[in-house]
């Protein structure tokens, strides 16, 4: 009876300390917090909840050429010079062509293993050989399970790969970072149950026309979802963005029409970015409504709202808009702002260049109370601005900073007077 409870458990679940699961009582669970290891990348950092979670799999997902190899080399490369083994595992390029990208960005490291490899039996020999403390898979839609009767890259083939990376990660307590491509539609390849399965989904954004890349935290279960991290590209590798406000705002003109700012809250970081908006009469019977890093649902609500409650005649007006720099805003708080640059391009009247605007708007025209508004108020006040305009129930318990004008406002109308007068 001894040998089958012992056989049992060692194919029992273990946890990321390695020990075997056990059924517990809940009050007698040692709550104490699990170790991170933080990277020289204080952005990753911040976007993975404080450091990295030993013994998590975290999959990281981008179009190609965005940079999520080169990242991840650089993350490898510091790992292995404070005497993490590390263990990069490349589907897609050979030893020579990892290490000729690595010189380039100055990564090395006596810790710092390459293997090309895509047979997961041979990898999982090679992590029991060498036993690494990190393991980075690249991609993980160019690995093949051993057993698996389909073509690599497939719906069963990912699912088995992931679902033995897991294993690797839980019962070995060994952080596991996945590369996965993404279609078209911006989503990862393969299955759902692949961002189901995994710990942390992280999505690499940006440009290639452009050096800054924005890395999101979309799913993480060990810190904040939506966290948000700034890079920008060299020749020489990513180096962090340390003020993401002032890289939206630097660009901005003085006495621009269309142009509001707003404050908006990326997971539990405040930033300003500037709201552009382009309204010119249509030309063709239906007017136009094009968004880029908004969502266009939402700017055809607001100015919905500015017809019915501001009397504004946007019904004949083709509208462009767009949130300056590349980055994607889609909460409540950024409305008061694509109202006041809807406005302020129909009516050719420019905003106060340091005037920054705060709140979600109604459908009845008025304006409603925001989250977390101290924090956005105070980072309006670092970059320098004069006045901020914020829902007038938000000023309810709360004394405003004083190195700042704070304008409560309940209504469109009120705030539209206030901004363009």
């Amino acid at each position: 009876m001894e040998q089958t409870s012992v056989a049992a458990a060692t194919k029992a679940t273990t946890t990321l300390t390695g020990i075997v699961a056990r059924p517990q009582k809940i009050n007698e669970i040692d709550t104490k917090k699990t170790p991170r290891v933080k990277t020289k990348l204080r952005e990753l950092n911040r976007v993975l909840g404080g450091g990295i979670v030993p013994g998590s799999l975290v999959l990281i997902g981008g179009d190609p050429g965005i940079g999520k190899s080169t990242l991840l080399l650089q993350v490898s490369g510091q790992l292995s010079l404070e005497n993490h083994p590390v263990l990069y595992i490349s589907g897609e390029e050979s030893a020579n062509q990892i290490k000729m990208r690595a010189q380039r960005i100055a990564v090395s490291g006596d810790n710092f293993y390459i293997y090309p490899e895509t047979n997961m039996d041979s990898i999982r020999a090679t992590i029991d050989n060498l036993k690494p403390e990190y393991v980075v898979i690249d991609s993980v839609q160019t690995m093949q399970a051993s057993g698996v009767e389909s073509a690599i890259g497939s719906v069963a083939q990912i699912r088995a790969v992931t679902a033995q990376l897991m294993q690797i990660a839980k019962g070995e307590n060994i952080t596991v970072f996945v590369v996965g491509h993404v279609t078209k539609g911006g989503t990862i390849a393969g299955p759902k149950i692949l961002e189901h399965m995994v710990d942390t989904v992280l999505y690499f954004e940006g440009d290639s026309h452009h050096t800054y890349r924005i890395l999101r935290s979309v799913k993480n279960r060990f810190g904040s979802t939506n966290e948000l991290g700034i890079f920008e590209m060299h020749d020489t590798g990513l180096t962090e963005v340390a003020n993401p406000s002032e890289m939206f705002l630097e660009e901005r003109l003085k006495d621009a029409t269309g142009s509001a700012v707003v404050v908006s809250l990326e997971g539990t970081r405040p930033i300003l970015v500037e709201v552009q908006a382009l309204i010119t009469p249509t030309v063709f019977g239906n007017a136009q409504r094009t968004a880029s890093g908004l969502d266009r649902n939402r700017v055809s609500l607001i100015m919905a709202v500015l017809e019915k409650r501001a009397n504004l005649l946007l019904q004949n007006q083709d509208a462009y808009l767009q949130a300056a720099g590349g980055v994607k805003l889609n909460e409540p708080a950024i409305d008061l702002a694509l109202a006041i640059s809807i406005a302020s391009s129909y009516r050719d009247k420019g905003t106060r260049p340091t005037d920054a605007f705060i709140g979600e708007l109604g459908l009845t025209g008025e304006v409603r109370r925001v989250s977390r508004i101290e924090q956005r108020v105070a980072e309006a006040a670092k970059l320098g601005f004069q006045r901020v305009f914020i829902p007038k129930n938000n000023l309810q318990h709360w004394t405003p900073p004083t190195n700042i004008e704070v304008v409560g406002v309940a209504t469109i109308n009120e705030a539209l007077k206030l901004a363009l007068s």
